[in-house]
């Protein structure tokens, strides 16, 4: 659900479609400051190695994956929170079908 002044999803689980393969992402909100972007995992998907221009939030909603942060390599499931800076490389792999809410963090140099 969305208005003029919120975005309001109940359940970000049923927000997700199950895949039999691939990485689906499908951006939920996104303003002049933050960005949204949910993302679903077959199980054996990743995401290689990469940066990201702003600093982001990752959330893991289901699943299990392994979360790569800079050198090191963590496990991640329902729950887990990740805070890093722009330019981290940083790397997913879905061990299991996963969930996971990424929220980039936009200009943050203009507070």
């Amino acid at each position: 659900m969305s208005s003029p002044s919120y975005t309001y999803f109940a359940d970000l689980n049923r927000e997700s479609m199950p895949l039999e393969d691939g990485i689906l992402s499908r951006t939920i909100h996104q303003d002049d400051r933050t960005k949204a972007v949910l993302f679903t995992f077959a199980a054996g998907q990743e995401l290689s190695e990469h940066t990201a221009s702003a600093p982001a939030i990752l959330q893991f909603i289901a699943g299990e994956a392994t979360l790569t942060l800079g050198p090191d390599a963590l496990d991640a499931r329902a729950g887990t929170f990740a805070q890093m800076p722009a330019g981290l490389t940083h790397a997913i792999r879905a061990r299991t079908p996963t969930i996971m809410l990424l929220i980039l963090l936009k200009n943050t140099h203009n507070s």
